[in-house]
This record gives C-alpha cells, structure tokens and sequence, in this order.
C-alpha cells in the first residue's frame, strides 16, 4: 500500500534541473525508470512529462530510508526531497545529466508490478499489446511529446483564428441522420421509440446555418465520425479543425488558410513555408501524377503514349485505347540499375493491387534497351516512345494500359511507391500545393448515378452552372485541398447559397423535391431567409499531428484510438449490452444474447 505525500509538496520538475540549482533542496516526484544497487549506494532514474532526473541514495541516508530504497523497482511511484549536486560522471544524453539529487526524504507513493511492456520508445512490442496497455504505452516519451506537439498546434490554430475574429461555437452530436457520405453512426433515442440520432460526419450543415446566422467567421476543433471499412490511417472517430467564412469567395479562404499554414509550420517546425503556396488545377494534377493529392518532393510525372500506340502491334495497348481507354508510363529516371526483374514483378504486384492487369517495361542501360514488349512494335514506334518518355541511359520506363482510371490510380500509386523503394524523399522537405477545380460529381457505379465529389452544397464554377443537367460529368466545382507531401490535410468549397441552384443541385444528384425536402428540409427552409455567400475548409486535425511529428501511423497521435476493426483493445469496446438496456431503447437484436 503506498504512502501519502505528507508534507512533500513538487518544487520541480525532474527534467527541469539545471547546474544552477546546485546546492538547492527539491522535491520531485514520478516513475522510476530504472534502478542500479551498487551495495553502499543506489542509483535511480526518476522520470515525469518532462524528462529523467538522477537521484542517489547513500550512507547519508537513515538506514531505514535506504532500507525502502532498496526494495523500489520500475515504474513505483515515488516522492523524494534533496538537495542537487553536480554529478561526477556526466550524462550528455540527457539534458539534465550534469546533476543529481542526493535524497534525504523518500514516500513510495505506489508500488507497480512487472509492466507487460516496456517504457521505452525502441521497446519493439507488437501494436496489440501497445493498445490494450496504452496507459503503459502513454508514458513513453515520444508519446508524450506527440501529445504535447497536439495540443500546442490547437492552441495556435486557436490563436490564429481568434486573432482573425472567428467564434469557436459548438455544434450538436446527436443530430439528424443525412445522405451523400460515409455510413452513419447511430444512436436510439429512448424518448422517441424506433427514432434515431446520427453522430455527426462533420459540422457541415450546421456551420452553414450558423453562415444563416450572422455569426460571420465560425470555427471548432471537433470530432467527426464515419462508420467505414478502416484503411491503414483511418479511425471511426476522427478530428477536424473545422472554418466557415461568409462574404467571400476562393481567393479570401485560400488567403487566410495560408497565413495559418505558415504560422502552423513556423511556431511548430521552424520551418517558413514558401506563399502563395503552388496551385494546379484537378486535371493537371491527374493527368501528371494521377492522384489528386500529388507528392511533387521528386519526379517520376505520368506521360500519355495513347496516341503513338493506338494502332500498334500490341494488342494489350492497341485494345486498351480502342476501349476509350489510355496508355500511360512513368520514367523512373537515372534509377534503373536499383531495379532487378524480381523488383520489376513485384512493382507488376503491386500495380495490380489497383487494377491494373499488368505492367509493361523498357530498361535502357549502357548495354542497350531490354524490354519484353519491345518485339511488338516497329523501330520507329519504339523509339518514337522512348523519346516521348524521355528516356535515357539509367531510366527505367513503366506503363499502364486500361481504363483512364485505373492507369491513374495504378501508376499515381506505383510512382510513390517507386519513390519510397528508392528512400529519396527528404521527410523534412515540405512541399504544398493547392489542388483547386475538382469535378462536381462523380459517378457511382454501385448506384449508377452521379453523386456528389465533395457534398451536395458545393458551389459550381459559375461558368459551368448551365452544363449542371446537359453534361454533369463537365462541371467543375469551387473546391480545393491543401496537400501536403502527397497526403490531402485539408479540403473545402464555396457553397451554394441561392435556393434555385441548391435545387438543381439536387436535382442532378437523383433526389426529387420531396427526398431533397425530408433530408434537408432545415437547411433548404434556412436558405430562404437571406443567405450570404460562405465557404470553408476543414483540416484533417490527426493527419496533420503526424505530418508534423514525422510519423506515419495515425494510431501515434490519437490519445486511445481504435483498430482497424475499430474496436479498442483496452476496454474491449464495442461490447453487448443487457437486455435491459437495449428495452429502454427500444432495441431487438438479431443475435441471441444470455445476459
């Protein structure tokens, strides 16, 4: 059982001792993080949010102190008094190690068993363990110091977005249950037999009625959640910093959204980004990496050979076009000779993971060019395409012949993967870009009907609002994302705010007047009372904590987050409930329960 602290009050903390505090009494307290017995003294580390402090016990001490001392083993919690003294060994690993803490008063505050892992950052403990411990997982340093690094950037986009008159209002959790997204959570109103909440995928509708509202400049730092098959950086519960402005259009949001990105990057990575941040276009970006969230910290950009090949002896590239489709090719330029054949299949496997049914290549080296597909064209052909490519001695040169889409999702997707095999991208280079004039639509094949890209209340380009029920494929909307590295952190929109439009909008997404009033009634009802033009952006809050703590696992970032499967391993969350609880809502499941 542990001892109280009595009299023992914290003066420091352990990684603030400094030489300056030699001489000085202290009292500090936290974990120790390991102990060394040499007989006639004992070393320990004493560690707290702020670091690792050496503290000594030796025949200075009463017997009876020393007694305890000797039975303190790993994480007990202690609280010691001393006084600092300059070490004689010094610790150079460590910000206080020129100076220790002789103890003279010591309460074992709480004692600890053997953890089942350990705390230490190269610990190499399986991911399982690290979540169904993560109290243990947590007071690891680098943990920490990602928590920390959270909360210091939420301070500052507050601070930011204070200093530019936005409001931080709170929207509701339990709202209503909207179309057009993820799947919804939802949660069984007690009061209201066989209703139901949704929790919300994002504040959009209600931040667009708080535009309705006058409130002028809006923001919050909130959580979202989408009940979705989780992809390696995803997680059912996630955070947005979320902005709405009224009175503006695209060049107002982009403007103060790169004012925060440099403050965000300045205050919290030293670094000054380079403004106007660079911008091109959706097509752009598709056609020459693509994926509409490029990576431009190197090369490697997609080039189009459909026209030098549509009536080429090769029917794989032939037929793809024939079928209103492309072929396309990377260069891996000056990198050929890190490629073997077994590095080329398994760059094959992985393109097929995006659909692409194969991969096609010409390796040009100071022997001359390999290539398997080279008997099937004519010399002219073949090096019509070498030079379309622009390839030289030490290139590498990958195609994908298929649908347009599946040559941009396989080749957008080989060409980072190429880049990360090859370990040449700098993670501390920094590269944004604007990704602005997305299509308004997409097509659901699934459903088959256009659905919206973004949501259903973005703004097309004025110029296109007269293509909306003649060619939707061709609009383009008012939206844009910020990517960063090839990854998106944040996107946004101009929003409808004239009910006619909204109407037609609708109206091309498949939704009748009466579907369109049951869904969004609130919203469409608001709109006639005098809507000012609004738009906003919202950042992925998590994707951006692993960008700036240099970690590529979302699951480092997030206090107590979920596994793929979306279940947390630390409170066996979710769990069934009793039959009690599921009558209080109303609530028969199909599966048998004994409870």
């Amino acid at each position: 059982m542990g001892e109280k602290m009595g009299n023992l009050r914290r003066t420091i903390m352990c990684g603030e001792l400094r030489p300056e505090h030699d001489g000085k009494e202290v009292v500090l307290m936290g974990w120790v993080q390991r102990e060394r017995n040499l007989g006639s003294i004992i070393f320990m580390d004493l560690r707290d949010t702020t670091g690792i402090a050496q503290i000594v016990f030796d025949n200075t001490v009463s017997s009876e102190v020393f007694n305890k001392a000797e039975k303190i083993r790993s994480e007990f919690v202690l609280a010691i008094k001393g006084k600092v003294r300059i070490r004689q060994s010094i610790n150079k690993e460590i910000p206080t190690g020129e100076v220790e803490v002789l103890v003279d008063e010591l309460k074992i505050l709480d004692e600890s068993e053997t953890t089942p892992i350990y705390i230490k950052d190269d610990d190499n403990v399986s991911e399982s363990m690290r979540l169904k411990y993560r109290y243990l997982d947590l007071r690891k340093p680098s943990m920490q110091e990602r928590l920390k690094l959270r909360a210091k950037t939420a301070k500052v986009v507050r601070d930011f977005l204070d200093e530019n008159s936005f409001i931080e209002i709170e929207t509701p959790m339990l709202t209503k249950p909207t179309p057009e997204g993820a799947r919804d959570y939802l949660v069984p109103s007690r009061v209201n037999p066989g209703e139901f909440y949704a929790l919300p995928q994002s504040p959009q509708l209600m931040k667009q009625l708080l535009m309705v509202a006058g409130m002028d400049r809006y923001f919050q730092i909130v959580k979202c959640f989408r009940d979705e098959d989780l992809r390696a950086n995803r997680q059912p519960e996630f955070t947005q910093i979320d902005i709405e402005m009224s009175f503006v259009d695209i060049e107002d949001i982009i403007s103060i959204n790169e004012q925060l990105l440099y403050r965000l990057f300045k205050e919290l990575k030293g670094v000054e980004i380079d403004l106007p941040i660079k911008r091109i276009t959706y097509n752009e970006a598709m056609e020459r990496y693509g994926v509409d969230k490029p990576d431009l910290r190197f090369g490697f950009e997609l080039k189009d050979i459909s026209d030098l090949v549509k009536n080429c002896g090769f029917k794989v590239f032939s037929g793809a076009i024939e079928n209103n489709g492309a072929v396309r090719g990377i260069n891996v330029k000056g990198y050929g000779d890190k490629f073997t054949r077994k590095d080329i299949t398994a760059l094959e496997d992985y393109a097929k993971t995006y659909g692409a049914k194969g991969l096609a290549w010409i390796k040009i080296t100071e022997e001359g060019v390999t290539s398997p597909i080279a008997k099937f064209f004519s010399e002219e052909e073949f090096t019509n395409i070498i030079e379309r490519m622009e390839g030289e001695k030490g290139d590498l040169i990958l195609f994908v012949a298929d649908k347009k889409s599946i040559v941009f999702d396989s080749l957008g997707n080989l060409r980072n993967e190429v880049a990360k095999r090859l370990n040449i991208i700098d993670p501390n280079d920094m590269k944004l870009v604007w990704v602005t004039e997305f299509p308004l639509f997409e097509f659901d094949e699934e459903e088959n009907r256009y659905v919206a890209k973004h949501h259903p209340f973005t703004h097309p380009m004025e110029e296109d609002i007269e293509l909306l029920e003649s060619h939707p494929e061709k609009v383009r909307a008012k939206a844009y994302d910020i990517v960063i590295n090839g990854d998106e952190m944040g996107g946004g929109s101009i929003r409808i705010n004239n009910s006619t439009l909204q109407k037609k909008m609708f109206s091309a997404l498949g939704f009748t007047e009466e579907e369109a009033w049951d869904k969004f009634g609130f919203l469409l009802e608001a709109f006639k009372y005098g809507t000012p033009p609004h738009g906003g952006i919202a950042y992925g809050f998590d994707r951006l904590i692993m960008l700036l703590s240099n970690t590529s696992n979302i699951r480092d970032v997030v206090a107590f987050p979920k596994t793929q499967s979306a279940t947390c391993l630390m409170t066996n969350a979710p769990t069934v409930v009793s039959h009690k609880q599921l009558q209080e809502v109303h609530i028969q499941t199909t599966k048998n329960q004994n409870i």
